[in-house]
């Protein structure tokens, strides 16, 4: 099973995505929550496919792969195939896999607020929360959406202030924080439309 190397007591934080293309909001959200978060590393786990989405755009994972390793040159970012290896694009089944194979290591799931207002939707979320302190980094326009959705609402009581983010990777679930960073509206969407140069 190809996974990044994790040190005892290494603070990780796992950015999950399609990276369909990747760009550069993806590498933004991971230096901030390195910064903010006092992560080791970030790993990019690169989805076969995400479950919630159609799949006729999405480019060969071998592709979205490369690009990724062309545009993550901080060292601290790791990319990696492991759902792929795990045959299953479930976060809940990736999840609880890293947890037993790394034990001793402490993981941070890391998505965006645009995920928290669909996160309701995501299979087994409860669990997944359940499972792992989650960062919420912030995205333009998304905030009132993702805070007042299912998912916020029920994890609400869960929630750390900002000035605490700096120990969630220590706490035991549910815990999850929602990051104040410098907005940018780069999507991998819009990328795919043309409508905006990836950033590098």
């Amino acid at each position: 099973m190809r996974a990044p190397l994790a040190g005892q007591g290494q603070r990780i934080g796992l950015l999950g995505g399609s990276f369909n293309p990747p760009h550069g909001t993806h590498v933004a959200v991971s230096e901030a929550a390195m910064k903010r978060l006092g992560l080791d590393q970030v790993w990019w786990l690169v989805t076969p496919g995400n479950p919630l989405k159609e799949h006729g755009d999405l480019a060969p994972l071998s592709e979205r792969l490369a690009a990724c390793r062309t545009l993550a040159v901080n060292p601290r970012i790791h990319v990696t195939a492991l759902e792929a290896d795990l045959g299953s694009a479930l976060t809940a089944v990736t999840i609880a896999f890293l947890k037993r194979r790394f034990p001793r290591a402490r993981f941070v799931w890391i998505m965006g607020g645009d995920n928290l207002a669909g996160f309701h939707r995501w299979t087994a979320w409860r669990q997944i929360a359940g499972q792992m302190p989650i960062a919420i980094a912030d995205r333009p326009l998304w905030r009132l959406k993702a805070l007042s959705s299912p998912a916020g609402r029920a994890l609400a009581p869960y929630r750390l202030p900002d000035d605490r983010a700096g120990v969630l990777a220590d706490q035991r679930a549910p815990a999850w924080v929602y990051l104040p960073i410098r907005l940018s509206s780069e999507s991998s969407t819009e990328i795919r439309a043309g409508r905006q140069p990836p950033s590098v």
